[in-house]
């Protein structure tokens, strides 16, 4: 019998099998090509959707130029309380750490003896004027003798001199029992001004007054408080010729607002006022010494206390705040990117005056109403120098950091001219392709 082959029969079957799934996998594929197609649309129409951008609008107005200085509060009179009689302490008449007025009893000290030397010295002056009395009247008694030649005329002369020298015993004794009484006031101690008195620093019993006045106490007038602080004297010279020249208007009624920024951020409620600006300059750093007042009637701020001052000592009329990361720095001068009509941006130097916190003053360049890029520069397209952008503006507001009570603070101009590190190559280098 032939032999049957298999092999032929077997190849008819497994090509049978094999046709189902090469049309199941020509099938996956399709659709694996059209899912992979699918995305193309739209990804070509975002491409032609202009990037959205945040910006602001141009209000300009009357900035003041506030500058921030570190600054010590120090109490407007302070007043040591001095023992200027010496004697023993009897006893302490007031509380410590209170308010107390000018004239108050604050300390009794042993004044026996200095009743005594008033009693003393008004018995001289009450001697001193017997004297006198006998004297005048002897002169008086000689006056119609002398012109009669009774007696002669140097006994009269002698009699005029006596009454003279017991009128000059009279003073003297009155001086001396002036001066006891002033000395025996001094055994009651009383504050020379009004203010909050400190600790005692002697206590009943104490020896004071012994060669020297011993400070007893110390009073301090903290209602208004003074504010002392240092400022760049270069800054103070050149801000004095911007208003001299009419760049800048002098605030307030020719003199400066200060406000007080206190350690833990909060500003005190009450505003001051400049006193005065020293007229020697620090010759090892270069600063001026500045005064301020400050009222303080709830007695919340204290001598020594550390704090920031505010102080505006001009105003710009018609200067714009921006922030300062929509200000690009360079060798070639400032500018920003205003977007004008249909949405195109273009790059406007502008010139900036001092800085106001996270915020630049602008003071010539920009218009009302215009608005300025401030957020987006990572979204704009790359492109060759001169070639049109176009963008969608959005009003921008400032994002608060994750734990933050207020807005956070745009980034430096100076960091802003410059790419990010980690941020796209196009953030900032896009900007200055489009100027």
């Amino acid at each position: 019998m032939p032999r049957l082959n298999p092999v032929p029969g077997r190849a008819v079957r497994n090509s049978s099998m094999l046709l189902p799934v090469a049309v199941a996998a020509a099938l996956a594929l399709g659709a694996c090509g059209k899912k992979e197609q699918a995305p193309a649309a739209p990804a070509a129409a975002s491409q032609q959707r202009p990037p959205e951008v945040g910006v602001v609008t141009v209000q300009p107005g009357a900035i003041g130029l506030v500058t921030e200085l570190p600054g010590r509060l120090e109490a407007s009179r302070v007043a040591q309380v001095r023992a200027r009689a010496a004697g023993i302490v009897q006893k302490r008449l007031f509380t410590e750490g209170s308010d107390v007025k000018a004239g108050q009893k604050l300390f009794l000290i042993d004044s026996a003896p200095y009743e005594a030397s008033l009693a003393q010295a008004r018995a001289s002056v009450a001697q001193a004027e017997a004297a006198l009395g006998q004297a005048r009247g002897l002169a008086e008694r000689y006056k119609p003798l002398v012109e009669v030649n009774a007696i002669s005329r140097q006994e009269y002369d002698n009699a005029v001199a006596a009454q003279k020298t017991a009128e000059a015993n009279v003073a003297a004794a009155k001086a001396a029992a002036t001066s006891a009484s002033i000395n025996l006031g001094y055994a009651t101690v009383t504050a020379p001004i009004s203010g909050r008195i400190g600790r005692a620093l002697v206590t009943e019993g104490a020896l004071v007054g012994q060669g020297a006045a011993t400070e007893l106490a110390v009073i301090q007038q903290i209602d208004p408080l003074y504010i002392n602080f240092t400022q760049s004297a270069a800054d103070a010279l050149r801000l004095r010729a911007d208003v001299a020249s009419g760049k800048y208007k002098q605030s307030g009624n020719g003199g400066a607002d200060v406000s007080v920024l206190l350690e833990d951020g909060s500003v005190h409620a009450q505003k001051g006022r400049l006193l005065f600006s020293d007229l020697t300059v620090d010759p090892t750093s270069g600063q001026v010494t500045l005064r301020a007042e400050v009222p303080n009637p709830q007695r919340s701020l204290l001598p020594g206390l550390y704090v920031r001052v505010r102080l505006e000592q001009a105003q710009v009329e018609g200067g714009v705040l921006l922030p300062q990361q929509a200000v690009t720095r360079s060798s070639r001068g400032d500018t920003v990117m205003v977007v004008g009509d249909g949405g195109r941006l273009a790059p406007r130097p502008v010139k900036l005056g001092p800085a106001q916190g996270s915020n630049w003053v602008v003071t010539e360049g920009l218009q009302a109403g215009e608005q300025v890029m401030v957020d987006g520069f990572q979204k704009l397209p790359r492109g060759k120098p001169g070639d049109p952008i176009v963008v969608t503006p959005v009003p921008w507001q400032a994002q608060a950091k994750a734990g933050a009570t207020g807005p956070a603070a745009p980034a430096p101009a100076a960091a802003a001219s410059q790419p990010t590190p980690g941020a796209p190559a196009a953030s900032r280098p896009a900007a200055s392709a489009a100027q």
